[in-house]
């Protein structure tokens, strides 16, 4: 039992290290999808300003052709004018050419603040440009960094892994399946040392029959509170072991 139980421990250990760079590669590869949706937003920026500004250039092309329509419009009149004689005719046709005067002006208002607008969002797009420029750069760096370090995980991993296997083939079947159940669900150690009576998983107290039998090692023993492989650490034997025996003192008779 002791010697499955050492192994399971080794395994353990294994078994941490490659949590602990599995939770590592999820970081680095949290990283990386920040770094992807930092450049998403500004590509959808920049696609938004560019929409932006193609509409804002339709419209004030199209507010110019009809500038332009009512500047020729208003020679027609002014040329019709010349000829009218009757006076209700005149000023019918005087109020139609203010009407267009006023929709010019009002036109021309419009479209001036249309291209105003339009260079405005050219600044900015510029901007986003830059920003994007730089960011790639900059990211290309840090990518191929965190890929570097995702590679020598995956490489320390599958060694990792190399070594668990060929422990795990040396282990007694039920020991290691039950090991596993319980690593599945604490994502943790599950084989601990009792420390002070006390499990050192869950620090809830044992009864002192519950720390002789880890201490025997003659099978399993779990903790009642936490579930978790209970063992007897080395180092506690070793200094039972070499702890020095008291000595009776000897009476000397006077």
């Amino acid at each position: 039992m002791l010697k499955d139980l050492n192994l399971i421990l080794e395994i353990q250990d294994l078994d941490m290290k490659m949590l602990r760079l599995m939770k590592i590669k999820k970081e680095r590869l949290s990283e990386l999808e920040h770094i992807a949706t930092l450049r998403r937003d500004l590509l959808d920026q920049k696609e938004e300003k560019e929409d932006e500004i193609e509409n804002l250039a339709k419209s004030i092309f199209n507010n110019e052709t009809k500038i332009g329509e009512i500047k020729e419009k208003l020679k027609k009149l002014e040329a019709k004018q010349s000829s009218i004689k009757k006076v209700e005719e005149f000023n019918a046709l005087t109020q139609e050419m203010s009407s267009l005067e006023r929709e010019r002006v009002t036109t021309e208002h419009i479209t001036s603040d249309l291209i105003d607008k339009k260079h405005t969002q050219e600044e900015i797009l510029e901007k986003i440009r830059q920003s994007l420029l730089t960011s790639e750069e900059s990211s290309k760096k840090l990518e191929t960094e965190i890929l570097g370090n995702i590679n020598l995980i995956n490489s320390e991993g599958k060694d990792l892994k190399e070594k668990r296997d060929l422990l795990a083939k040396g282990t007694e079947s039920d020991i290691l399946r039950i090991y596993e159940k319980l690593l599945k669900n604490k994502k943790d150690k599950v084989a601990v040392p009792i420390e002070e009576r006390t499990c050192s998983g869950c620090h809830i107290s044992l009864t002192a029959q519950h720390e002789n039998a880890v201490r025997k090692a003659e099978r399993l023993v779990f903790c009642e509170h936490c579930s978790r492989i209970l063992y007897w650490p080395e180092e506690k034997e070793a200094e039972t072991l070499d702890s020095p025996k008291r000595r009776r003192r000897k009476t000397i008779n006077t």
